[in-house]
């Protein structure tokens, strides 16, 4: 999607001036896995529009292979970020009619991902529109026969579809997946409220995934690896922006696991990344490259 920040805190309707740039939480993912030393490719749809030249250039600016549709009836999706206060946001989307709402089957490149170590989906998707869910669904299908490993992050968006809804099509989609990764409250959409975030990794478990990573935020992080419970503290930080740290991530976990790195160093990574992205303003902007880590524990304000 395109984004439109407001430059300053306050209501949207007395907002005087924003920022444009783009925002998703697939591309965000992507660019992560970029700037760590991977490969990734987005598959995706935009209008043939100026917002939609903008989302392809970015990107593809970035490193990431693109494959897109662009779609000459339908305008690019966008999202205004409204700064309600210094410490607070408001996230609205236009989506309803979108391009990327008019994702298909057909828009997929099969090739793309059969050759792939990692196929990576959010729940944001199937939220748009019947046939964006329908090309979720092949792209897992293509990615289990070709034994290709599935990522899937809830990624629940309360303003694209309902709770309920929501928990319906993660109860079916996760069985299918090899990891998935949740906040504790979207977990409990598809698996029940628990207090104990291990608990809710177990659960999320048992439905299939080998892997199950409950994301905590300021609290680090807990998952379910191959049977074993792994507990992830988190980076501390002074957050500017915390829109993306999810994203982050699961862009610092799934660079690791490709790597062949050990579960616990996948989630070591995911946790500074998360953390890093928060140092910035901006949705990707902050992602970091793995030259740039160890800056969260540098004691110089300049470096020479």
């Amino acid at each position: 999607m395109a984004l439109l920040t407001a430059q300053h805190p306050g209501p949207l309707a007395h907002v005087s001036s924003m920022s444009l740039g783009i925002g998703g939480s697939e591309s965000n993912v992507a660019i992560g896995v970029q700037r760590l030393g991977g490969n990734a490719v987005w598959c995706g749809r935009t209008g043939t529009d100026s917002l939609g030249q903008l989302v392809r250039r970015e990107i593809r600016a970035e490193g990431v292979t693109v494959l897109v549709t662009e779609d000459p009836d339908a305008p690019t999706g966008l999202m205004l970020k409204e700064r309600r206060t210094l410490s607070t946001q408001k996230v609205s989307y236009y989506r309803a009619g979108s391009a990327g709402s008019r994702l298909t089957p057909e828009d997929l490149d099969p090739s793309i991902i059969t050759g792939a170590a990692i196929l990576h989906l959010s729940g944001i998707t199937p939220a748009l529109s019947a046939s964006a869910a329908s090309a979720v669904r092949e792209a897992i299908g293509i990615a289990r026969s070709a034994g290709v490993t599935v990522s899937f992050d809830l990624n629940y968006r309360a303003n694209l579809w309902t709770a309920v809804d929501a928990g319906r099509s993660y109860l079916e989609l996760i069985p299918l997946t090899d990891i998935v990764f949740a906040g504790d409250e979207e977990a409990a959409l598809a698996v029940g409220a628990a207090e104990d975030p291990a608990e809710l990794a177990q659960r999320l478990a048992e439905l299939g995934p080998a892997q199950a990573i409950i994301k905590l935020g300021s609290k680090g992080a807990v998952a379910s690896i191959d049977g074993q419970i792994h507990h992830q503290p988190a980076v501390p930080i002074e957050p500017v922006d915390t829109v993306g740290a999810g994203d982050a991530f699961v862009a610092g976990y799934l660079a690791e696991l490709m790597a062949g790195k050990a579960p616990s160093e996948r989630l070591e990574l995911a946790a500074k990344t998360g953390a890093f992205a928060c140092l910035a303003y901006g949705d990707w902007e902050g992602l970091p490259t793995r030259a740039e880590l160890a800056l969260l524990h540098h004691t110089e304000s300049v470096t020479r």
